[in-house]
Order: C-alpha cells, then sequence, then structure tokens
C-alpha cells in the first residue's frame, strides 16, 4: 500500500471503520466505493429505518463512548470489518466464549451511527422462516371471531424477524447480529445461501394476496415499527452488515463458507482489557484493578481462556468494598473466574 492510499494519520483511505467503537462525526457512508457488480442490490421504495433508542443496549454491552480510550484494535479485525462493507458480504467471527465476537456488531454499529443492531439469537430450533418473518395464522383466526362486521388486515399478524428486517430496502446498512449460528440445526447455514446471495425474500401468505392486496404494512423487528410491503416481496438496496458469531463448536458447510468473510478474535491483551473495564466503570475509582487484571490473564493462560465479564465481575465486586487482600478474596476470585469448559 502506498502512501496515496492512506490519508494524514497513517490509515488506509478505504477505511470507514476504524475499530474504537465511539462514534464518529467524520464517517460517511457515502464515501464507501460502490459495490462489485456482482454485490449490487436496487431494492426500492426505500424505507426510512427507526434508529433511534439503541444508546441504553448498546452502552450495556460496550460501556461509555465517552470514558473510554481509543482501543487498540486488532489491525486484522479493522481489515476485515472494512473488507465486509466493501464486499457486501457477511463476516463470520469465531473465537473463544467471550472474546467480544457479539460486542463487535455493537461496536459497528455505534462507530458508524447505524442505530440499533438487529440481534437474532440462533438457537437448535431456530428456522430461516423464523429470522425473516411470522405470520400468526391462528391470531387472525381467532381475530376474525371477534370482529365478525370486520375482516382483520392480514398485515396486523405479519412481522418481520431481525434478518427480515435487516434486508429492507434502506439508504444505509443495518447491523445485524446473528448470534452463535454454530448452535443451529444442520440446515440452516445452507438455507441461508440464497438469501446472503439475493438481498431479497418472499412473505408467502402476501405474495397469495398480491393481486388484489399488492401492499401491505407489516411490523418490523424494530419495536412497534411498520414497514410496506409490495406484492409480498422484500428486496435489500444496501446490503446488511451482517455479523455471524459461532465458537467453533462445528464445522459449516464449504459453500457456506465461501459466501461469508472469516475473522478469529483472539484473547483480549491486558491493554484492551484495561480499556473494556475503563468504558465499563467511566468515572469511577476501581482502585486494584490494574491488579486484577494482570492476575485475571495469567489465571486465563492456565485454565484454557476466561470471558472479560468474567474480569468486570470481580471488579464490580472489588468497587463495592468487598476487595480487601485476604484468603476470603482470593476464594470469590477462584470462583468468578472458574473456567468456562471442560476440566
Amino acid at each position: 500500500m502506498t502512501r496515496a492510499d492512506e490519508d494524514s494519520t497513517g490509515t488506509p483511505a478505504w477505511w470507514i471503520y476504524r475499530g474504537t467503537g465511539v462514534p464518529s462525526p467524520d464517517v460517511d457512508l457515502s464515501a464507501l466505493p460502490g459495490p462489485p457488480a456482482w454485490r449490487t442490490f436496487t431494492g426500492g421504495p426505500v424505507v426510512e429505518a427507526d434508529l433511534g433508542g439503541w444508546e441504553e443496549e448498546t452502552e450495556r454491552r460496550l460501556g461509555s463512548p465517552t470514558s473510554a480510550r481509543l482501543r487498540e484494535t486488532p489491525v486484522q479485525e479493522v481489515t476485515m470489518v472494512n473488507t465486509a462493507l466493501l464486499l457486501r458480504r457477511p463476516l463470520l467471527v469465531t473465537g473463544r466464549p467471550g472474546t467480544g465476537k457479539s460486542a463487535l456488531a455493537y461496536k459497528i454499529g455505534r462507530e458508524l451511527g447505524l442505530g440499533r443492531v438487529l440481534r437474532w439469537p440462533v438457537s437448535s430450533r431456530s428456522t430461516l422462516e423464523e429470522g425473516l418473518w411470522e405470520y400468526d395464522a391462528i391470531g387472525r383466526v381467532q381475530a376474525a371471531a371477534t370482529r365478525r362486521d370486520q375482516e382483520p388486515d392480514i398485515g396486523e399478524f405479519v412481522h418481520l424477524g431481525p434478518l427480515g428486517t435487516a434486508l429492507l430496502p434502506c439508504d444505509l446498512p443495518r447491523v445485524l447480529l446473528i448470534d452463535e449460528l454454530d448452535k443451529s440445526d444442520i440446515d440452516l447455514p445452507n438455507d441461508l445461501l440464497s438469501v446472503f446471495e439475493d438481498g431479497e425474500f418472499a412473505i408467502r401468505p402476501l405474495v397469495r394476496i398480491a393481486r388484489t392486496r399488492p401492499e401491505v404494512r407489516v411490523f418490523t423487528a424494530d419495536s412497534d415499527n411498520t414497514a410496506d410491503i409490495r406484492r409480498g416481496r422484500v428486496a435489500c438496496k444496501a446490503f446488511p452488515i451482517i455479523i455471524i458469531t459461532s465458537n467453533d463448536e462445528r464445522e459449516f458447510p464449504p459453500a457456506f463458507l465461501r459466501r461469508c468473510l472469516r475473522l478469529t478474535m483472539p484473547d483480549p491483551t491486558v491493554e484492551q482489557l484495561a480499556n473494556i473495564v475503563a468504558a465499563h466503570f467511566h468515572g469511577k475509582e476501581v482502585g486494584q484493578a490494574t491488579e486484577l487484571i494482570r492476575a485475571f490473564v495469567e489465571r486465563s493462560a492456565h485454565h484454557g481462556g476466561l470471558a472479560a465479564d468474567q474480569l468486570l465481575n470481580s471488579i464490580y465486586m472489588a468497587t463495592s468494598g468487598a476487595y480487601t487482600q485476604d484468603e476470603d478474596w482470593r476464594l470469590l476470585c477462584e470462583s468468578l473466574w472458574h473456567e468456562l469448559g471442560p476440566s
């Protein structure tokens, strides 16, 4: 990379995301180069996404954006996030539990000003349809029985899931977290392929009535917000920023991996843990935090890796007045810093 490809700070000019997790007034997503021809999407008409009401949830997960020092984010993380932005591809994030895989989605959303993160927590019972849309046919029949003078509108019983909401045709991409995909049924990764490739999907109950009801207003995953669906189809305009997390509990099919970029999250360093602590305990004296962090890192190295929230729990206990140099505190730390895998 040449100097011409970097800005005045030495940062590659094509990086939109810098990895700070702090809102940046200088971010301009319109400066992002256009997508490759094979990743161009033209859905419409444009839906105005309600991006408000995200601050509390994001601060709970990341801590305060004002008190945290700019984090030394690994270059590989920043590079892969920006590559996913540029190529309009999902990013599969792997690593041990507690290394910040899910938090990455919230960092991106806050730094780029993209509002509330849409989260799809995957379980063994999750299906593609659940992520896209749900239709409460039984609820509609029950409503019809009580509204004999007027048939209930079908749109009242159609609810877009987090993936379906992320694919609405918005000018700016939504951030979607598909959390712990490795817990899914074996078929779900393959079921996602066509949606990732095409950026669109059909809502079957609305397709069936498209001739008589070409436009139906349905609920989205943004609280009680709604969106107008035309002819039963949703097609994105800006492909969403999709972060898929996995604890490496299973292998994914080659066809799925081909459609994703991949990032492995390393264990956080002492400096990164210190920044996490500063973000979550903003403005509060944390006393022996440095000693606790170093002891935590040492114990983590000897016990197969611990999660950052285990450290936060112990520092909270320390700031509550429980921290004294005695045997009881040592035993408490051992309990809080328990192994996450089989012993």
